[in-house]
């Protein structure tokens, strides 16, 4: 079980051997655009590397939305991002699970979701898994609750959709984290990475702030608790300067 961290996207490994990181994950765009990657300069060494790649994409992608100005730019960067972290040795692309406005059925947002998954079936499939995160907030949010998480398994789970656990997004979702592990795999099957984080928000804040361990609303067992039980590579997302303290205390 890899443990590591968020990185630096120009530096991956330089930035895993400052902070002891058995994994990065890093970004190979602007977090906040649409821009298509560009081949990494550490692409070689990156595949070659025992450490474990992963990928996040853009926060902007939306695949669940119903507006094609954003629907369809979502279908293609994610096509984008995926074909970029196959080049650099990804086990796979982070993305966000989307949200519908307050006036859309969420429905058709998880039906957003699958018609990404067939299509892509129909021409192969991905070459790297995309990993669906939880969110933090959002009344119309994919992947809140765990509630809204069963309702999308239920349309992607059987195309091998993977998943990604963030402990912030959760407590700030308001879910327990004492038995979340379980309660994921009970409804996903499966649990491909960790975002393990601390929250700077109160319990059901709807809040994603981060913070490093222990400096945050949850308890530190807690979180080492979700680390030992998802048996899972974990990434903390954490302030880059307590990121090294972090990955030593989940390691202990």
């Amino acid at each position: 079980m890899p443990i590591g961290a968020h990185v630096r996207d120009d530096d991956p490994l330089g930035a895993a051997g400052e902070c002891g990181a058995e994994v990065v994950q890093f970004f190979l765009s602007d977090p906040q655009g649409w821009k298509t990657p560009q081949p990494h300069p550490q692409a070689e060494r990156l595949r070659d590397s025992e450490v474990a790649v992963f990928v996040h994409a853009p926060y902007r992608i939306n695949v669940a939305s119903l507006n094609n100005r954003i629907r369809i730019p979502s279908r293609k960067a994610v096509d984008q991002q995926v074909r970029a972290a196959a080049e650099v040795g990804a086990r796979g692309v982070v993305v966000h699970g989307g949200h519908v406005t307050k006036d859309d059925d969420p429905a058709e947002g998880v039906a957003n979701w699958r018609k990404l998954f067939e299509r892509k079936e129909a021409d192969g499939g991905f070459e790297v898994p995309v990993l669906i995160e939880n969110t933090a907030g959002g009344a119309n949010a994919m992947t809140r609750s765990l509630d809204d998480i069963a309702r999308l398994w239920d349309a992607v789970g059987a195309f091998g959709a993977g998943f990604c656990l963030d402990t912030c997004h959760a407590y700030a979702a308001g879910e327990d984290l004492a038995d979340i592990v379980d309660r994921v795999r009970a409804i996903t099957g499966r649990i491909d990475l960790v975002h393990l984080n601390d929250s700077r928000d109160g319990f059901g804040s709807w809040r994603d702030r981060h913070a490093n361990i222990g400096s945050g609303n949850i308890d530190p067992e807690v979180l080492r608790a979700v680390c030992a039980g998802a048996n899972a590579p974990v990434v903390v997302e954490t302030p880059g300067r307590g990121q090294a303290a972090d990955i030593a205390f989940l390691r202990g």
